[in-house]
């Protein structure tokens, strides 16, 4: 296994840990609004809480499901084109995906030095900047994915194509699409 791949794993399994961690913590968090509601007593943090901890799982799982090459596309419209066509389609979509996530790290970063100051409405010890965070470095690990990926969306579109997980989990084989 070369370097890149095995950076490549470990960030992959980088991503898992942390999409596991902010998975469990936001299942606590809703298991303890929803027990205190119950009892009567509701936690007035809760509700905003488990709000961020799905906007970090959202950016967070993105960048997994990235680093997967699981994220939303169109392999079987790619894989209709020959493999001379297919490149360049491939690599501007590349393009895009990156540039769409620069701008977003770049945006991400604006927002957090914009809210610095400023602390979540039912626990005003927790900065907006921590929980806003998740923009500009959700991105930036979006980014590292696809430029690890990059060699395997290289390889994939000068040869047989890509795998349309989707079609292959409905048991449909790639010819029959």
């Amino acid at each position: 296994m070369n370097s890149v791949a095995a950076f490549r794993k470990g960030f992959s399994k980088l991503l898992e840990v942390i999409v596991v961690i902010n998975v469990v913590a936001l299942a606590l968090v809703i298991t303890i609004g929803f027990a205190s509601r119950l009892a009567g007593s509701p936690f007035s943090w809760y509700d905003e809480v488990a709000s961020v901890g799905l906007a970090w799982l959202t950016y967070y799982g993105a960048a997994l499901a990235a680093a997967k090459g699981a994220h939303i596309g169109c392999p079987s419209v790619v894989n209709y084109f020959s493999p001379k066509l297919r490149l360049p389609i491939a690599l501007v979509a590349e393009a895009i995906t990156i540039g769409f996530f620069v701008l977003l790290a770049w945006t991400g970063t604006q927002v957090v030095l914009i809210l610095e100051g400023s602390t979540l409405v039912s626990l005003t010890s927790v900065s907006l900047q921590l929980t806003q965070s998740v923009l500009p470095i959700g991105s930036a690990l979006f980014i590292i994915a696809e430029l690890l990926r990059l060699p395997e969306v290289i390889e994939s579109a000068k040869g047989d194509g890509f795998v349309d997980h989707e079609l292959e989990e409905a048991g449909i084989k790639l010819a029959k699409a």
